[in-house]
């Protein structure tokens, strides 16, 4: 194995305690009996996280107070940063991210926001975090705060893709610490969909043939650059966009279905860029991650940004 790039230390998540039914978005979203089907029976979305009267910071706030209250020096996080896939999260000159520092009582930390990879933003946060605390001190930390509230119907639907769900996480990363080692991250951009929601059929056409062999392309240089076989991982855990989406990349992996954590696709729907690390949460809460055995993290952003991660867990982290 290579290196640890970083430490995932702690990891949190939060879902509204409010869960529906995908068909109760028809109406807002204006999507017909034959859109629903889709949704349901191919790409296998069946409820997921909405509370309209929640605000932003409702849901973004119990994750990440649960990591801060749990540090005996909470002032060693030098790093409070804000992922988010929705561009606009806010009014013109309100700084989201600041607002989050101050309420968590983090007013020494550098705080700021990252979108620029959209749903893909969390896992290349890791890197970002990684790359600030390198030259740091060993017992400074980095602060992940990664959630998205859809605010408009434009933002919660990907068209013939995927609905959106509200999840949020937060990690704590140490450039070296008793948490899950981060080996390796491994992203790569195709600009030629920046324009994803809205291509044409023909780019539309051509991004759907691209999908599965680069995102397992990008997964398998992840495990390459850890050190590692695939044989070596114990278990993908992706993002979850959608379940055909998945099934082809699968194919393309050449592994079984049951080597990829598909669980809560059908009950969460996708939750923009917290996917990864909410199914990570679930996992661990079921004792199904183990100590010692290597992991896998996916997922894919509108624009077009495929990213993986490996990483080693490590039984006494959370």
């Amino acid at each position: 194995m290579t290196a640890p790039i970083a430490t995932l230390e702690r990891v949190e998540s939060h879902l509204p305690d409010r869960r529906v039914a995908i068909e109760t978005l028809a109406g807002p979203l204006g999507l017909s009996r034959a859109k629903m089907s889709l949704f349901r029976k191919v790409h296998g979305l069946h409820t997921l996280h909405h509370d309209p009267g929640a605000s932003l910071f409702d849901l973004l706030l119990p994750a990440a107070r649960q990591v801060v209250e749990s540090l005996k020096e909470p002032h060693r996080i030098r790093f409070l940063v804000y992922v988010h896939a929705i561009h606009e999260v806010a009014p013109a000159g309100f700084d989201a991210a600041a607002v989050l520092r101050d309420a968590l009582g983090l007013d020494h930390a550098e705080a700021f926001a990252l979108s620029q990879q959209n749903c893909a933003g969390g896992l290349g946060a890791v890197e970002v975090a990684a790359r600030l605390l390198a030259d740091g001190a060993p017992a400074d930390r980095a602060l992940l705060v990664i959630g998205d509230k859809p605010h408009s119907p434009l933002v919660q639907k990907v068209p013939n893709t995927a609905l959106m769900g509200e999840g949020a996480v937060a990690c704590l990363i140490a450039a070296a610490g008793p948490g899950d080692p981060v080996l390796s991250h491994v992203s790569r951009t195709l600009g030629e969909f920046a324009n994803l929601i809205s291509l044409s059929p023909e780019e539309a056409g051509l991004y759907g043939k691209a999908y599965a062999p680069v995102l397992a392309d990008v997964m398998r240089g992840a495990v390459r650059e850890a050190g590692l076989a695939l044989d070596d991982i114990d278990l993908v855990i992706p993002h979850n966009v959608n379940m055909l989406a998945w099934r082809n990349t699968i194919a393309e992996l050449g592994v079984t279905a049951d080597r990829v954590f598909l669980e809560n696709i059908p009950r969460y729907s996708h939750c923009f860029a917290a996917d990864p690390f909410v199914n990570y949460t679930t996992l661990r809460s079921a004792g199904r991650l183990v100590d010692g055995r290597h992991y896998l993290m996916a997922g894919v952003g509108a624009g077009a940004t495929f990213t993986a991660l490996a990483l080693t867990h490590r039984g006494g982290a959370r």
